[in-house]
C-alpha cells in the first residue's frame, strides 16, 4: 500500500478513536483546534509558532515530535533529526548508513510521526510545526498556516543561526527547501506551497514575530467558535 494511503488511514483511525499508544481520550465530543504551521526554511516559522503557543497557553510540537518517536523506537534523537522532513530516498540512505541494525526504517519513522500528529490533534489545543501536519489534518478542526519570507531574509537568518557564510547559507536553504517540498509531495501527494491549501499565508519579512503570532492567534480564536459540534 502506498505510504500516503496507509498513513492517511492510520491518521483517520486514530482521529476517530481519539486514542494513541494507550492514551485515553479527553472526553470531548470533538477535538479542540489544532494550529498546523508549515514554513519555508529560514522564515522563522518555528519562532513564530513558539510565540503563538505562549499567547494561547498551548503546547508547541516541533522537535518534540522527534523526541516522542525516539522514545517509541529507541533511536537517538540526533539520528532521527538527520531523517526529519526528508524524501524517502534520502531517508533510506540514512537508514542504511546509521540504522542498519535497528528496526526503524523510513516507513516506520513516517508512520510514527503520523501517529504522533494524530494523537496530538485528537486532543487539540496545540501547535504543530511542519512534518506534513497542515496537509494531513482535517481542515474542520485545523488552522493551517504557511509562513514564508523573502529569500534574502531566509538566507541571512540561516547564516546567523548556523554560523555560515552567505554562500553556504544559500546552498543550505536551497537544499532544505527541496527536501521539505519533496517530503510532502512524495509521501502525502500534496503541494505545501499551494496557498489554497492553507487558511493563512504570512510573509514574515513584512510582519515581525509578535505581529505574525498575533494574527495567527486572532484567526485561531475566530475559528474556535466555528468548530463543529461533533465529528
Amino acid at each position: 500500500m502506498p505510504l500516503e494511503q496507509s498513513g492517511q488511514r492510520t491518521l483517520e483511525a486514530l482521529m476517530r478513536s481519539n486514542v494513541y499508544e494507550g492514551e485515553e481520550a479527553t472526553g470531548r465530543d470533538v477535538p479542540g483546534l489544532t494550529i498546523a504551521i508549515s514554513r519555508q526554511v529560514g522564515s522563522r516559522g518555528s519562532v513564530i509558532a513558539r510565540r503563538v503557543g505562549e499567547l494561547l497557553g498551548w503546547n508547541v510540537f516541533d522537535k518534540e515530535l522527534l523526541q516522542q518517536v525516539a522514545e517509541q523506537t529507541g533511536v537517538r534523537v540526533d539520528l532521527l533529526e538527520s531523517m526529519d522532513e526528508k524524501r524517502s530516498s534520502w531517508l533510506r540512505e540514512c537508514v542504511e548508513a546509521f540504522l542498519a541494525t535497528s528496526p526503524t526504517n523510513d516507513t516506520v519513522y513516517l508512520h510514527r510521526i503520523v501517529g504522533a500528529i494524530a494523537s496530538l490533534a485528537a486532543r487539540g489545543d496545540c501547535v504543530i510545526v511542519g512534518r506534513g501536519a497542515a496537509q494531513l489534518l482535517p481542515p474542520e478542526t485545523t488552522l493551517r498556516v504557511r509562513i514564508v519570507a523573502n529569500r534574502d531574509d531566509r538566507v541571512a537568518s540561516i547564516g546567523q543561526e548556523k554560523g555560515l557564510s552567505r554562500e553556504e547559507a544559500a546552498r543550505w536553504v536551497d537544499n532544505a527547501d527541496r527536501e521539505r517540498l519533496g517530503y510532502v509531495r512524495e509521501h502525502f501527494h500534496k503541494d505545501p506551497t499551494d496557498p489554497v491549501a492553507h487558511d493563512l499565508v504570512l510573509n514574515s519579512s513584512r510582519f515581525g514575530i509578535d505581529e505574525a503570532a498575533a494574527i495567527i492567534v486572532e484567526a485561531a480564536e475566530r475559528m474556535q467558535v466555528k468548530l463543529p459540534a461533533s465529528v
